[in-house]
């Protein structure tokens, strides 16, 4: 490519700010509208430019309308357009409006329905996680610390643990919403405008809550675009995680889980193979998300006030995370319940590596011995245990008691579910805590949903 060739594209921004369109043109008919209101242009004028502005978003939707890359971006292909189809009364649309707060007004409408998707994709995903939750309501699995077997859990009560994480993000792209719902539109180029416009007209009109109350911060603000990149980042953090667990329980070491075929591949060379590619990527998609964010407070950091053109790279990364982001919400709701468990290898798995230790150490603390004590007793009674290649239920009694006469007939009764039921505390595994746990999560989505 030669250097005019680059100077003829280096500006351009049209190949990803297209996607705009519906929010440029919707801005535009009611700043048309609001001038007209204001008798700063004439009504017919007015219709002349909302018919066009129509007229030209069928064309976009129908794959007729003519881009051209020359004219850089979204606004003056529109702009552009415009003109072809009413002539010079085009020319009046721009009146008290600048490419600053137009792009501002875009940016943050496009910002409010991507946060609107993205909660909405996440009530989906938690409503998934609640139904395998309740469908699997009694399987023990061992729950881990340094992926080390430690004590026993309910598989449900491990999956309301995303519910969790999930709702959290939910939370954090509503916060992102209420940010980005500010109108900026009427703050012009940077100080305001010499017209007597109504701002508080064109934010009803186009369903704003707030108006901005200063204008230079109005055309600089990406705040909310941040706020968004940082709720995506760690949104796909979340499942970033869940993906690392799905890979390890589908590996034949684990076994725990069997992921339905759409969502595995084979090898190409060893055909017993079946990858978890989708889990795979999106663990690797996780990485450009948080690039995305980096880039973006890049961006900002170093940035004068006002308006700098630096700020058209805000929406290349910021449509991106959009993308990924809603493209792995949808492919783990569709493939979580496509997931079938292997339960009797997940109470196995439950059964070994001494995960009932801190059990035992309680039932001596029943029995009136301090817990470091206690520790110490069923610490030298595991490695009594690992030497013999038993588990704890294949003890006798009389072993027990060489490491402490506390014990008594019914230490033999502890088991992965005895464990479990002991749990019974508020946010506890106990399997009753589950099953309140899972009603409270069907109850938040759907107020949630009511909301």
């Amino acid at each position: 490519m030669g250097m005019r060739e680059v100077q003829s594209t280096y500006t351009v921004s049209i190949e990803y700010d297209k996607r705009l369109y519906k929010q440029d043109i919707a801005g535009s008919v009611a700043h048309a509208r609001m001038l007209a209101r204001q008798e700063i242009i004439s009504a017919g004028e007015a219709e002349d430019i909302v018919r066009g502005l129509r007229e030209i978003s069928l064309e976009i939707e129908t794959g007729k309308f003519p881009w051209r890359p020359s004219l850089e971006d979204i606004h003056m292909n529109i702009e552009r357009r415009l003109f072809e189809k009413i002539g010079d009364t085009a020319g009046r649309l721009h009146t008290a409006r600048s490419r600053n707060d137009q792009v501002a007004l875009d940016v943050r409408m496009y910002a409010r329905e991507c946060c609107d998707d993205v909660k909405g994709l996440l009530r989906g995903l938690r409503g998934v996680l609640v139904e395998l939750a309740s469908s699997n309501a009694r399987v023990i699995m061992p729950g881990y610390t340094h992926l080390q077997r430690a004590q026993p859990v309910l598989f449900a009560h491990h999956m309301l643990a995303y519910f969790e994480m999930f709702g959290r993000d939910a939370r954090r792209f509503a916060q992102a919403r209420e940010s980005a719902d500010v109108m900026p539109l009427g703050s012009g180029a940077l100080a305001g405008l010499p017209y007597p416009v109504d701002r508080r007209f064109v934010a009803d009109q186009l369903g704003f809550s707030r108006v901005s109350a200063n204008s230079m911060d109005a055309v600089s603000d990406r705040d909310y675009l941040l706020e968004f990149q940082a709720a995506a980042a760690i949104c796909m953090m979340h499942l970033s995680r869940m993906a690392e667990e799905l890979i390890i329980w589908s590996s034949e070491e684990f076994g725990f889980i069997r992921l339905s075929d759409e969502y595995t591949t084979g090898s190409s060379i060893m055909p017993q193979k079946r990858n978890p590619d989708f889990a795979e990527i999106a663990r690797g998609k996780t990485g450009r998300v948080y690039g995305n964010l980096m880039a973006m407070l890049t961006l900002l950091k170093g940035l004068p006030m006002t308006y700098n053109r630096d700020l058209q790279e805000d929406k290349e990364g910021f449509l991106d995370s959009v993308s990924t982001l809603t493209a792995t919400l949808a492919v783990f709701a569709d493939m979580l319940p496509g997931m079938t468990l292997d339960r009797e290898r997940m109470l196995e798995a439950a059964n070994g590596g001494y995960v009932l230790a801190t059990d035992i150490a309680d039932y001596l603390v029943e029995r009136g011995m301090p817990f470091r004590e206690a520790h110490g007793v069923v610490a030298r009674l595991s490695n009594h245990a690992a030497e013999l290649g038993s588990r704890f239920d294949e003890l006798p009694l009389d072993v027990y008691r060489g490491f402490s006469e506390l014990f008594d007939e019914d230490v033999l009764k502890i088991s992965v579910e005895s464990s479990v039921g002991a749990r019974d505390v508020h946010g506890g595994t106990a399997f009753a805590r589950v099953a309140e746990a899972i009603e409270a999560a069907r109850a938040e989505l759907e107020a949630e949903h009511g909301g």
